[in-house]
């Protein structure tokens, strides 16, 4: 009985050693559908789930530059619905090349029924060249 646990204990641990080491995995592979869905990269406003894509639009959005380089961003934000609603927005500062040098916050926004609401964005330097708004719905 004892010979039989331990070359039991001994043969387990050595098939997990062998086999472990084995794959089918042949190289390296390309990112699949790049182009699918990827309107944060295009996009001057995203909005982040249907509830938000149901209530909330954009008649306009503003950008100025700062007279020390900062782009600010002024939003206005709509709600499409006869009921109050909550939502989070902040804003994605990015380079020239589409690559984030900020991310602001989230910060909670309330719309009364059917109003509209400016939203205001300062990036914190003069690296800022482009920007997405992402709004979702507040839980």
């Amino acid at each position: 009985m004892k010979t039989s646990v331990l070359a039991l204990v001994l043969l387990v641990p050595g098939l997990v050693v062998f086999n472990g080491c084995q794959t089918s995995d042949t190289g390296a592979y390309l990112p699949q559908n790049t182009q699918e869905k990827n309107f944060e990269d295009s996009a001057r406003l995203v909005l982040l789930d249907k509830g938000a894509q149901r209530s909330v639009t954009s008649p306009g959005i503003q950008e100025t530059r700062l007279s020390d380089g900062r782009l600010q961003v002024l939003a206005n934000l709509r709600n499409r619905e006869n009921r109050r609603i909550q939502i989070q927005v902040n804003c994605v500062f990015k380079d020239a090349q589409g690559f984030v040098v900020e991310d602001t916050p989230f910060q909670t926004v309330f719309l009364d029924e059917n109003a509209q609401e400016g939203v205001r964005f300062v990036s914190s330097n003069d690296k800022a060249q482009r920007y997405t708004i992402r709004v979702r719905e507040a839980r």
